[in-house]
């Protein structure tokens, strides 16, 4: 021991003095908002109670070859990664520049529309009843001079659908126009997305004849799978009366040299129509269509699923669409229609406070999954319980809505051979968490407040408290999310004073939230057996598309886990902490095949 040790233990126990002040400060505030003390929630079922210990400090570790593991220490917080700005930043834009995007945009806008108004023999239906584009109709229909088709490593993923989304047409516009809005719209697929150049601005303030020069990177909810970067002009049209037209399309910069993305994605026309319907809501038309260039092999686990053309599909956006306009309309709601358990949450204000709070959880945990370059992530031994291994990245967080130090996140996909909606019933049950959630020792949890999301029961946002006694101030936020291409259940320890002052109607920004959960999907297996074509990179089968239904074939889970590691902003990473969250993950998966009556290998 030497004397650093000992003043470093010194400054902790006088931050945690200063700590219990600032809490007991915040907690009396609380009560008064509430206009009663915390101690007067609903009371606890009383059951055997034992500690839920959140210390770090108790799992078994697991010797990972070797004491020093070199994970780069990234700036930056997990919510906003390193590269929180474009990888490369095109030089001013000359006005030909401008002329020449103009036109790119609007023969852009002119192929979308036929694509949209088209049906055979340029879109056939798949065994499963989505619209695949055939491929030797396209080249027919639209000659392209320069296609990247060339290159054996380019595969093209192109799809279509439509339904109804419970929001009007100028809004969901407004929506698709702002990139922070367009994030919050996608918190699972857009990881990041920014305007770089205004091109035009739009007639008579209205966003008809609006065009941007934007960048955007997307994701599949999982440390395996890399991310995807565009470069695109976004234009936007009014047809007529109630009907918008919305393009996305590549934009190649000639000077681009070294800007080289691990996948060399190229958008050919894509977009959506947006069509007002009376009541308020809209249909919405969605059509992707991609050209991938695979750098490195997509791992096995997600070929069916991205080759099929469902983890980046229309599909995907417009379900994720449907159900994040129907969040937002729950917000609307002005009447408490919120399931309140012993009337915990008091107000409107105090509802649209916790959805907040919930929704930067979900953002937050979709960011620290996230593939990205701001993301690097070091892969530890699979230690047994799983052949792939465990991801780990770490990063120095700063934000005011996340704890202040450095956060390890670490992640791991496991396939499971059961549909994926089985998987999401399992976690979504409070019941069935002793048998997962190695933190909570076992101890049964009880839900204290529920607001819907949406129709679907799994559409929601629980508050949850654990049966213990050392940790009576400790409750649990969650929220979980399902449609058809996909679930996420996702969790965060939050202290009572906290969740009291989100309940009250405060702004919850400030919050720290640390999250950690599941992301389920299906694996497209069902592809395999003749539904949709299963493409290989290789074969370049003609038609693309196909995929399975949430009721067929199994899961692809990501399990993941955030950690404090150190209050301290210049602590150095030590092994303990590695060791702690691959055992925490480790178990965790064990705990979930044992439950679901999985082989452990």
């Amino acid at each position: 021991m030497n004397d650093d040790c000992y003043f470093d233990e010194q400054k902790l126990r006088l931050e945690n003095a200063q700590l219990k002040e600032e809490l007991d400060r915040v907690s009396s505030i609380a009560a008064k908002y509430i206009g009663r003390p915390i101690s007067q929630l609903p009371p606890v079922q009383p059951i055997h109670i034992s500690s839920l210990d959140l210390s770090m400090g108790t799992f078994a570790s697991q010797g990972l070859g070797g004491p020093s593991l070199d994970l780069d220490l990234l700036p930056g917080s997990s919510s906003s990664p390193m590269l929180n700005v474009p990888p490369f930043q095109p030089a001013c834009l000359s006005d030909m520049d401008k002329s020449l995007m103009s036109d790119i945009a609007s023969n852009a806008m002119e192929e979308m529309i036929r694509l949209l108004q088209t049906n055979e023999p340029l879109w056939m239906k798949g065994a499963d009843g989505r619209d695949v584009l055939d491929l030797d109709s396209y080249e027919r229909m639209f000659p392209k001079a320069n296609s990247h088709l060339k290159n054996p490593n380019v595969h093209v993923e192109a799809s279509r659908d439509s339904g109804v989304v419970i929001m009007n047409g100028l809004t969901l516009v407004d929506m698709f126009m702002d990139p922070n809005k367009w994030m919050e719209l996608f918190p699972t697929i857009v990881t990041m997305a920014r305007t770089i150049e205004v091109i035009s601005s739009g007639m008579m303030g209205s966003h008809s004849g609006s065009l941007q020069l934007m960048y955007e990177e997307l994701q599949v909810l999982s440390p395996l799978v890399s991310t995807r970067e565009f470069y695109f002009l976004r234009y936007c049209q009014q047809i007529e009366q109630g009907l918008w037209a919305i393009v996305d399309v590549s934009y190649d910069f000639p000077q681009d040299n070294q800007f080289a993305p691990q996948y060399r994605s190229h958008r050919l026309p894509s977009g959506v129509f947006i069509q007002d319907m009376p009541n308020g809501y809209s249909k919405v038309t969605w059509i992707e269509h991609v050209e991938i260039e695979d750098k490195t092999p997509v791992h096995r686990l997600y070929r069916n699923l991205i080759y099929s053309g469902i983890a980046f599909g229309a599909q995907r956006w417009l379900t994720t669409l449907q159900r994040m306009c129907e969040r937002i309309a729950c917000l609307m709601v002005t009447g408490n229609s919120t399931r309140d358990l012993g009337g915990v949450i008091p107000s409107p204000e105090g509802k649209r406070s916790m959805m907040k709070l919930a929704q930067r959880m979900v953002t937050n945990f979709c960011a620290s999954i996230s593939a990205s370059a701001g993301h690097r992530w070091t892969t530890l031994s699979g230690s047994g319980m799983n052949e792939i291994g465990v991801r780990v990245t770490v990063h120095k967080s700063s934000d005011p809505g996340q704890p202040n130090g450095v956060v390890l996140s670490a992640a791991t996909t496991i396939w499971l051979p059961i549909p994926p909606q089985t998987v999401f019933n399992f976690f979504k049950d409070e019941k069935k968490r002793p048998q997962w959630d190695v933190l909570s020792n076992g101890n049964a949890v009880q839900e204290v407040a529920h607001i819907a999301n949406g129709p679907h029961p799994g559409n929601c946002i629980s508050v949850l408290r654990a049966f213990n006694s050392s940790q009576n101030n400790m409750l649990i936020l969650q929220e979980s999310c399902v449609d058809s291409s996909g679930s996420l259940v996702v969790y965060c320890p939050v202290d009572l004073p906290a969740i009291n002052i989100a309940m009250s109607g405060e702004d919850p920004s400030y919050i720290p939230l640390l999250p950690s959960g599941f992301t389920i999907s299906p694996d497209g297996q069902a592809d395999q057996d003749g539904g949709g074509a299963s493409t290989s990179t290789s074969t370049g089968s003609r038609v693309m598309g196909g995929g399975s239904g949430p009721g067929s074939g199994g899961s692809l889970i990501t399990v993941a886990f955030q950690i404090l590691v150190s209050s301290l902003p210049s602590a150095k990473l030590n092994m303990e902490s590695v060791t702690t969250v691959n055992s925490l993950i480790g178990n965790t998966v064990q705990h979930i095949k044992a439950a679901l009556n999985c082989p452990s290998s």
